[in-house]
């Protein structure tokens, strides 16, 4: 597989999909990791394995069913991808976020951005929905940037501005939907890192030291990518539990945990996406 797309190949991934579907979807959502029944929700689907779609990459991780599903949800037209691949399945990160460069060929122009993670803030609890305002990219400051190699200006620029990577006014109605529907929503800085080990004791205080809210292995190469191509985006994570700062010896966090906490997070996440979707103009 290569490490760098053409614009070529870009566009011939863009062909299948549009080939397999009578939708032309304007939003894009990306489920993570336990969320992945939310494309139930999507009505009249047309179902394309990423199997099918060439260059296309390959999740090997439980929880993420590698599908797109195109369809209506809440009067718009979704394209959603059920589940996504990481960097730590031996993956580039111009790799794993090829279906965002493909969403961006489609047209689609908003993108919403769904995770588990973990959560660092002490105020938050297992359980909450946390908006997320701003992140930081370890793996990218260390060199692992989507945006790494040749640039095409006709999608962006080669230096984009991150002063706003996740959307204020997208924030603000997810916010007013989460209050219509009587229940409260975090906000909070998102730290991405490589993965797959979860963190250390030690490396948790790094991150609450340097202003991360909560931690997660997902997200921020497909944001970037996203930002590069003008998409407007809403990052919501699910804070699936609460990470061990300072654990006793009976402390430990599993995957398995994580995916059962994401069941009982779906309807809340269910009725932010629905609401958030359908005020979209």
């Amino acid at each position: 597989m290569d490490e760098f797309y053409s614009r070529i190949q870009i566009e011939g991934a863009t062909a299948i999909v549009r080939n397999r579907t009578h939708f032309q979807p304007t939003v894009g959502v990306v489920l993570g990791s336990g969320l992945s029944e939310l494309a139930n929700s999507v009505e009249n689907a047309d179902i394309i394995e990423s199997s099918q779609i060439p260059h296309w990459p390959k999740s090997t991780v439980t929880g993420h069913k590698g599908k797109l599903i195109i369809g209506r949800l809440s009067g718009k037209v979704v394209m959603m991808l059920q589940g996504r691949s990481h960097f730590y399945e031996g993956l580039s990160v111009n790799q794993i976020t090829l279906p965002v460069r493909v969403m961006a060929s489609i047209g689609i122009k908003t993108l919403i951005v769904t995770n588990a993670a973990g959560g660092i803030n002490p105020s938050f609890r297992g359980g909450d929905l946390m908006l997320i305002k701003d992140h930081i990219n370890l793996p990218g400051l260390a060199g692992n940037n989507p945006l790494r190699g040749p640039n095409d200006d006709q999608v962006g620029v080669r230096f984009p501005d991150m002063t706003h990577p996740y959307d204020p006014e997208l924030r603000k109605i997810a916010r007013e939907v989460a209050a219509q529907a009587d229940f409260s929503v975090q906000e909070g800085v998102y730290t991405y890192v490589a993965g797959p080990s979860f963190e250390t004791p030690a490396e948790l205080r790094f991150i609450k030291m340097i202003g991360g809210d909560a931690v997660g292995m997902s997200t921020v190469p497909s944001v970037i990518v996203a930002r590069h191509a003008g998409m407007r985006v809403l990052g919501i994570s699910s804070i699936t539990n609460m990470a061990h700062l300072d654990p006793d010896e009976s402390d430990a966090t599993s995957h398995e945990e994580v995916l059962e906490a994401g069941k009982e997070i779906v309807p809340r996440l269910e009725t932010l996406l629905r609401g958030v979707i359908k005020r979209l103009d």
